[in-house]
């Protein structure tokens, strides 16, 4: 957000929490992308800020309520205020519940466990979404606008472009019952006593711990040490 937008943002925040009983003389700008995330204190409220038709607001209210009543480790709307999106001087602006930050000192496993509460709480909502490649078309028509990316250099703009394209590759003209390389690659086995065994091993290993492979043969299949005849008595 730019630095005019986000002085009017923060004064759209303070006026709001300010009329709902929540005192807000000062606000410290806790994030600032397309949305802006604000501590309101002293009533120690996290202010999220947003131009009006640029933002998710009611989804992320609606979805955050689910959330919360199926257990899911999510942050909550401020309960002083009623749960809704409030408008003011082209801003949308919700309002929840500040926590101090509490990381380094959360364990990996604790992460993991609040992760799936998560995911298992984002199975039983139902919530109209929006799909992700509408985010996709719209950034793609900022870096195509250079009203709406002024700043973004030309070097820059174009290998943006040619990210938002699909990937497409070449891949010829492929017989019928055709196998492609690395799947070929696969079956190539060499016949051991208790019978084939495949020698892809940088396939399955970490790269630190990669076994040798035996060399090969001409054909691909895995060489064979050689028995010498034996002596005749």
């Amino acid at each position: 957000m730019e630095m005019s937008d986000t002085s009017r943002a923060i004064a759209a925040a303070t006026s709001i929490a300010a009329s709902l009983g929540l005192p807000a003389d000062d606000a410290i700008v806790l994030h600032n992308s397309n949305k802006l995330a604000l501590r309101l204190t002293p009533s120690d409220v996290l202010a999220r800020v947003a131009p009006v038709g640029q933002e998710v607001a009611q989804f992320e209210v609606e979805l955050a309520q689910q959330l919360a009543e199926f257990g899911s480790p999510v942050g909550l709307l401020e309960p002083r205020v009623d749960p809704r999106v409030y408008t003011r001087n082209g801003f949308a602006v919700t309002l929840w519940t500040y926590y101090e930050p509490v990381t380094p000192h959360v364990s990996p496993v604790d992460y993991a466990e609040a992760l799936e509460r998560l995911h298992a709480g984002m199975r039983k909502v139902d919530v109209p979404s929006p799909s992700f490649m509408e985010r996709i078309t719209e950034a793609q028509e900022v870096v195509a606008s250079l009203d709406l990316s002024p700043e973004l250099a030309d070097t820059d703009r174009a290998p943006q472009r040619q990210a938002g394209k699909p990937a497409t590759r070449d891949r010829g003209p492929r017989r019928r019952g055709a196998v492609a390389p690395r799947r070929a690659a696969s079956r190539q086995c060499a016949q051991h006593e208790e019978g084939p065994v495949v020698h892809r091993p940088g396939d399955v290993l970490p790269w630190s711990r990669r076994v040798r492979p035996r060399p090969r043969s001409r054909g691909g299949l895995q060489a064979l040490p050689e028995r010498r005849p034996r002596a005749a008595r």
